[in-house]
């Protein structure tokens, strides 16, 4: 035990602060200039960089203090021969290395857009109820994740089944960095079941897709032009096609020239949900845009085009055994379950080591 303790200790991380540091002491001189918020936009970019920057600081400052008390609290317990002492030692390295899983991570987050919000759409393909139960099992999965994040969910737009499910949704996600963490679950998801449905109970596969686009505020400007927007009202409605108000006041709006089209139907007012709408549409051409500088040759629409085989990044195995797999990485994951109920934080660092 005293062995395994010591190599848990040894295995140290070394986090390039000083490289932190210089950025924040460069912005931060910056910011002093007397001419600093002559540029407002320029301005708040660089105060919320500072800020983010800070905040990582902290993070490495925390880990390396609690790194230090672990490793006297070991001197001391090993020279007692306390065994529990040893024993809570260990639970508590145990405790760090997760820990340490989710600061590597955030210190990944160095996009223009990671530390904003981001919109979440969920499509069902083809298939039916199968799928449509499917698509309803991903939104229920981020909103798992997102409750043991402590972010809010807030759904804006929702297509239910015709039987069971959802043939759609989207949902606006607030939280540090939610589209850091949630930038590559974009694409395609597929589960391998025994059926519900089937009274025969047999496999079925199904496939949804997922797509996610950061939160835009008023700080990044994005020209849209009305002579490019088709705008339609609705009537919102629930589940079982039960009209949840009495007015046309769900909106949907098409941007002709890349054929996005957006929706909003979760507030009363039509104004709001045009206005939330709008938002939903420039973040996408956002994203959009993001991906051409990227140079990801398909844009995200021409991609939903085609929800089956091609696009896949990650198996949902539930029979004839039982295992999550990404595509990409080939990280593996032996409980579905815990998966399914938004413990997904392995699969998301996966992908970025």
């Amino acid at each position: 035990m005293k062995k395994q303790i010591k190599n848990s200790i040894s295995l140290g991380v070394i986090f390039d602060s000083a490289k932190l540091k210089k950025q924040l002491s460069k912005l931060k001189l910056a910011s002093e200039e007397p001419n600093f918020w002559s540029n407002n936009d320029v301005a708040r970019n660089v105060m919320v960089e500072i800020n983010d920057l800070e905040q990582k600081l902290e993070l490495v400052s925390k880990f390396d203090k609690n790194i230090n008390d672990i490793k006297e609290f070991f001197v001391l317990a090993s020279e007692e021969n306390d065994q529990k002492s040893l024993e809570e030692c260990y639970k508590s390295i145990s405790r760090l290395i997760s820990e340490l899983e989710s600061i590597e991570f955030q210190l990944q987050f160095n996009g223009e857009a990671d530390s904003s919000n981001c919109y979440l759409e969920i499509h069902a393909g083809a298939g039916g109820t199968e799928s449509q139960d499917w698509a309803q099992m991903l939104q229920r999965m981020y909103m798992r994740w997102s409750e043991r994040k402590k972010f809010n969910f807030k759904i804006m737009y929702e297509s239910y089944g015709d039987e069971a499910g959802i043939k759609s949704c989207t949902a606006l996600i607030e939280g540090k960095y939610a589209f850091g963490y949630l930038k590559r679950e974009s694409g395609i998801h597929r589960l391998v079941r025994i059926s519900p449905f089937d009274s025969n109970s047999r496999r079925h596969t199904s496939f949804s897709s997922v797509w996610i686009s950061p939160f835009v505020d008023e700080t990044v400007e994005i020209n849209l032009q009305d002579k490019d927007l088709r705008i339609d009202t609705f009537r919102a409605s629930g589940a079982g096609g039960q009209h949840v108000n009495t007015t046309d006041s769900a909106i949907r709006i098409t941007h002709e020239p890349t054929g996005i089209v957006v929706q909003c139907q979760n507030e009363r007012s039509q104004h709001k949900n045009k206005a939330t709408a709008i938002n939903l549409l420039k973040s996408k051409l956002y994203e959009l845009e993001m991906q051409k500088i990227e140079n990801e040759k398909k844009a995200t629409e021409d991609k939903k085009s085609d929800i089956g085989w091609g696009n896949q990044i990650r198996s949902y195995i539930l029979h004839p055994y039982r295992m999550v797999k990404d595509l990409r990485s080939n990280y593996e994951d032996s409980d579905p379950d815990a998966v399914l109920d938004g413990e997904i934080d392995k699969l998301i660092f996966s992908n970025i080591k």
